[in-house]
């Protein structure tokens, strides 16, 4: 097991309907399993708001219908164990904001709703004791991969992290 942070500075939010590409990093941050087999367990997602002004920022964590390809990382943002003996693993799971193939949200598999004020607000999420938080298994649809990203109508300049556990 490897507990690791993908984590973004600074990212300004672009609005996304369901089902359609995400840009490159214009959303926090995705999640996919490294291996059919891979399993990562979410434990805590938080977003700060670094806008200038009031903006509500409609950010949802939900399954994708369409999974990335070829990840990467935009301006700010990197993944890091958080245990500095922690061994590097034969399949890391992905993260990134940057793709060849672009993510798509799904329209029917949201799992949370963290919209607040991007003017200052802060939302943290932490998962209850296992086995109730929300899981990534493999790295193919509907199970393998989750986005953080900006639903339709939403807005603003946020930091975010995420903390996950993959085996």
């Amino acid at each position: 097991m490897a507990n690791r942070i993908v984590s973004v500075t600074t990212l300004t939010l672009t609005a996304f309907a369901d089902t359609t590409n995400l840009t490159d990093a214009t959303y926090p941050f995705l999640l996919q399993g490294g291996s059919s087999t891979q399993r990562s367990d979410i434990l805590e997602i938080y977003w700060g708001g670094q806008s200038t002004s009031s903006a509500t920022a409609f950010l949802i964590l939900s399954r994708d219908s369409t999974v990335a390809a070829t990840n990467s990382y935009g301006t700010g943002q990197m993944d890091a164990s958080m245990d500095p003996s922690t061994a590097a693993l034969a399949a890391p799971a992905l993260t990134g904001n940057s793709n060849t193939t672009k993510p798509q949200r799904s329209s029917t598999l949201h799992l949370l709703n963290l919209s607040g004020n991007a003017y200052g607000g802060v939302v943290r999420w932490v998962a209850p004791p296992a086995p109730f938080g929300p899981t990534v298994y493999g790295n193919t649809q509907p199970l393998g991969e989750v986005s953080f990203s900006c639903f339709t109508g939403g807005s603003g300049i946020v930091g975010a992290h995420m903390v996950y556990s993959t085996y």
